[in-house]
């Protein structure tokens, strides 16, 4: 193989393509397998001494030369690598100027999942993730963890801290791992820390199946209680009227899960700012584009690779983001002035958000308006089977709604809206 071969097999390897279609894509460019030259065994052979040279110096040594060549590169990388007793590595963590950054902006709300695991030992490999303005994932850190001890959680939570100069998120998204919330608790007292619906759905099938009669059953019987009812007291009926519907007031799963209503129950989680995520969506998402690129049988040298590909792939639909938002302009679907600026002011994905809340509000009614001071509280319906809301309006612009729309997404509710609109047009 000349030089220029060797460079061409290399970039196909670090662009994720199998050897099979890098072989045949290199011999039709270069006229034809007789015009090439080489035979695929021969390209095997050289990915295969490529790999030996680059874990001479065994893991360690390349995960050193890896995280040195980073900070050369840029010296705003952040690593970090925890030791047990006997000076071996047993975790190790890491973040890249990007990382940092986006942390600064939309570090708020993180999810953090453990759930895929790499190469032969099933090593779990931890990442800390968000959403931007735009709604699309941005990561914050990564971190490849030999153990999932209470001592591990709080060493990675700890040097995530470190990386993010102390800023701890306000809300963070996990599983339902009581080492994991132990650890949090410890290291983020502050952090509101909420648990994914989705793995609690999960959990609820295993434990659940026989008592709610399938997964069907489970899902009909809890749904509404994780993810509709607003109000503690009404969640509580809610609850208490399901154990008695089952007879489950002795059941134990249910009994733990309810003790960490707080974590989880809407009733409870719509006073903490979450962005509108309502579980560990973010992960799961991120989880299933690593999929794509992180395969059981990779070395440390082939995984971080790989993994750089899917920090660009991901990055890139930021970018892709941004063209739009400057080349394309967002659908107005009303010729209103209130919306025609909040699409100057939002990205095209919170502007359709918000354009959804005010469609909504164009079907909602005031049926009720009481003085409270100088101030003003409206009654809000949609009609008379539906749930009222009341929304506060203290001086010229100032409005606030027992929904908690605005407190936990950051989008003003139909509501709201409602009431600012009519108070418009009324001259109030």
């Amino acid at each position: 193989m000349t030089a220029s071969q060797a460079t061409e097999v290399d970039l196909a390897e670090e662009s994720g393509i199998p050897l099979r279609l890098a072989y045949k894509f290199i011999n039709k460019q270069a006229g034809g397998r007789e015009s090439l030259g080489y035979f695929k065994q021969d390209q095997k052979n050289y990915l295969r001494t490529v790999r030996q040279k680059r874990m001479a110096y065994e893991e360690v040594g390349v995960l050193l030369q890896y995280f040195s060549k980073q900070i050369l590169e840029n010296p705003s990388f952040f690593y970090e690598l925890h030791l047990d007793k006997e000076e071996q590595i047993t975790n190790i963590f890491w973040a890249d100027a990007k990382m940092i950054i986006d942390y600064s902006h939309f570090g708020d709300v993180v999810s953090f999942d453990t759930t895929y695991k790499v190469n032969e030992l099933d090593r779990p490999f931890a990442v800390f993730v968000g959403f931007n303005h735009h709604k699309e994932i941005v990561v914050f850190g990564a971190a490849l963890m030999y153990d999932e001890t209470a001592a591990s959680f709080s060493w990675l939570f700890k040097t995530f801290l470190k990386a993010m100069s102390s800023k701890a998120p306000r809300t963070i998204f996990t599983d339902q791992d009581p080492v994991m919330a132990k650890a949090i608790l410890e290291v983020m007292p502050q952090t509101y820390h909420r648990l994914s619906l989705w793995h609690l759905m999960q959990n609820a099938c295993k434990n659940l199946n026989t008592l709610f009669r399938g997964e069907e059953g489970v899902h009909n019987a809890l749904t509404t209680k994780f993810d509709h009812i607003e109000e503690e007291s009404e969640f509580a009926a809610a609850w208490y009227s399901m154990l008695d519907e089952y007879d489950a007031h002795e059941n134990d799963w249910l009994a733990t899960t309810f003790k960490i209503r707080k974590k989880w129950a809407y009733a409870y989680v719509r006073s903490a700012w979450s962005i509108g995520i309502r579980s560990a969506q973010i992960s799961e998402s991120f989880n299933a584009r690593l999929k794509n690129y992180l395969k059981s049988d990779l070395n440390i040298v082939q995984f971080f690779t790989n993994f750089e590909r899917v920090l660009t792939d991901t990055r890139y639909k930021e970018w892709e983001a941004e063209y739009d938002l400057q080349f394309r302009i967002a659908h107005v679907k009303f010729d209103i002035k209130m919306l025609k600026q909040a699409r100057e002011v939002y990205t095209k994905a919170i502007f359709k958000l918000f354009q959804d809340q005010f469609e909504e509000s164009i079907e909602l009614s005031i049926t009720k308006c009481v003085a409270d001071g100088d101030d003003f509280v409206y009654t809000v319906k949609l009609d008379d089977k539906s749930k009222k809301h009341k929304v506060k309006k203290e001086g010229i612009s100032t409005v606030s709604c027992n929904c908690r729309l605005f407190e936990m997404k950051g989008i003003l509710c139909s509501h709201a809206i409602k009431v600012l609109r009519e108070a418009i047009l009324n001259n109030i």
